[in-house]
């Protein structure tokens, strides 16, 4: 879909396909999705004037906080990243500066340029490829000079007119064998390029500890030829390798990297997770004293500034930052001014209860029940939940989540593995091959650790 056609009402419709309920939080991000694309398609020099609808998002862990923002970027195909603020330090402290998300950003979308890129070429590197295979099985003869050639100086390359008139029948049988697939067992030696392993080098710098590190494998890359290697493989084998390797070659890294910089730049988003960790206190010394720090680090590249990158100068003036917290012992106005005011938009996400959990159980298209039902089909058992049983698993779930730490839907993974623990062990051996899960069943497998609350904070 295309992003003319990603209205709001169509982003939260594709997004209520994966996302229980979180209406608000929906709407928010279809707007701030949309008026990137209006952006872009104003004038240039007030689009350069119009800033991003920055997110908060409020609302404890479980809830939908990361899936939306990941859903996001699936539907218009931009550079997704996300990040833990935790992570990150003041500069002057050991740790991974701001800067490094933008890097990160930017090789998540070279790969994604690159990969579309070779995807686009895979037709010439197939015909190449095969011209390779062809090549090891019948190797072409040598040329052999002729009097007249010598005496004319001509290079023995270029074959003669009575050479093409002779076309290589023996070639051609066997290009028709290898498309008929009779010489996929075949082994055959294929010279490939040995991809470099080595330790990992950090450095220090104020381009940060990443993309020193990969310059300077770059340098001695260069520095030394690279090494290549004899494999024995199948000739099917081998066509996958050598069209990856052709595939590579055609691909124009140039190109890759300026498009994979404008794609970053203008459709790019990072998932800023855990900024409520960010808030300073009142202490005066140890880990607080960075906090702030970090969010006045935070604030140039959230405010639009320029970084420098091992594939070029990049800005960040349009990128969409989505920060998310559960501000259960702080709140959004404890951030710097500054900051605050570059997210203009606030949405608080609710918490999840049992009419949730039971949607979560079966509507979305990854509806869990259908994961597991999935998974144990594959040993040609199939399994059937009853209504009840969902009701029962939400139920506990609930319960549980009230007693012990609320982690959301989450917890809806931890009770069905312990749940379906013994059918997922017997299943390869089991005889009987239909299964029907009813409450009665939920009841028996989970009573004992519900009704024991302790042991629920270690098995749930």
């Amino acid at each position: 879909m295309s992003s003319y056609q990603l209205t709001p009402k169509k982003i939260v419709k594709k997004l209520d396909q994966y996302i229980v309920g979180q209406a608000d939080a929906k709407r928010a991000v279809a707007i701030a999705l949309r008026s990137r694309w209006r952006r872009q398609n104003v004038s240039s020099e007030l689009g350069e004037e119009i800033s991003p609808k920055n997110i908060i998002m409020i609302g404890p862990t479980g809830v939908g906080k990361t899936e939306i923002a990941r859903r996001l970027s699936k539907l218009d195909n931009s550079p997704f990243l996300k990040v833990e603020a935790s992570k990150f330090t003041e500069v002057g402290y050991v740790g991974r500066d701001v800067e490094s998300m933008i890097r990160d950003l930017l090789e998540l979308a070279v790969n994604m340029v690159k990969s579309e890129e070779q995807e686009n070429v895979k037709a010439k590197a197939a015909e190449i490829a095969e011209e390779r295979i062809l090549d090891i099985l019948l190797p072409p003869k040598p040329v052999e000079k002729r009097l007249d050639s010598i005496l004319a100086d001509k290079t023995p390359d270029m074959p003669s007119e009575m050479d093409n008139q002779q076309p290589d029948s023996t070639r051609e049988k066997i290009r028709r064998l290898l498309h008929e697939g009779k010489l996929d067992n075949r082994l055959v030696d294929i010279e490939t390029v040995e991809q470099k392993s080595g330790p990992m080098i950090e450095i220090f710098s104020s381009q940060g500890v990443e993309d020193m590190g990969l310059n300077i494998k770059e340098m001695f890359g260069n520095i030394f030829p690279q090494k290549k290697k004899m494999q024995k493989v199948k000739v099917s084998e081998a066509l996958e390798i050598l069209q990856q390797e052709e595939a590579q070659r055609l691909v124009d890294m140039d190109k890759v990297a300026k498009a994979a910089i404008e794609r970053v730049e203008q459709s790019g988003i990072i998932f800023l997770d855990e900024i409520d960790k960010i808030v300073g206190g009142n202490s005066q010394h140890g880990p607080d004293v960075s906090r702030e720090g970090v969010q006045r680090d935070l604030l140039p590249i959230v405010e639009g500034s320029t970084v420098n990158t091992r594939y070029g100068m990049i800005k960040t003036d349009h990128i969409l930052f989505i920060a998310a917290g559960a501000f259960s012992s702080s709140k959004p106005a404890d951030l710097i001014p500054e900051l605050q005011g570059r997210f203009p938009i606030r949405v608080e996400l609710d918490a999840l209860g049992k009419e949730e959990f039971i949607r979560i159980l079966t509507e979305p298209h990854n509806a869990l029940i259908k994961q597991y039902v999935e998974m144990i089909k594959t040993e040609s058992v199939n399994i059937t939940f009853t209504d009840e049983a969902i009701a029962e698993i939400a139920e506990v779930a609930a319960i549980v989540n009230e007693r012990t730490e609320n982690i959301g839907a989450r917890r809806l993974y931890t009770i069905m593995e312990s749940l379906l623990d013994d059918i997922s062990f017997d299943a390869p051996d089991m005889a009987e091959k239909e299964f029907v899960i009813d409450a009665d069943y939920v009841k028996e497998k989970l009573q004992d650790i519900v009704e024991d609350e302790d042991l629920s904070r270690y098995i749930l």
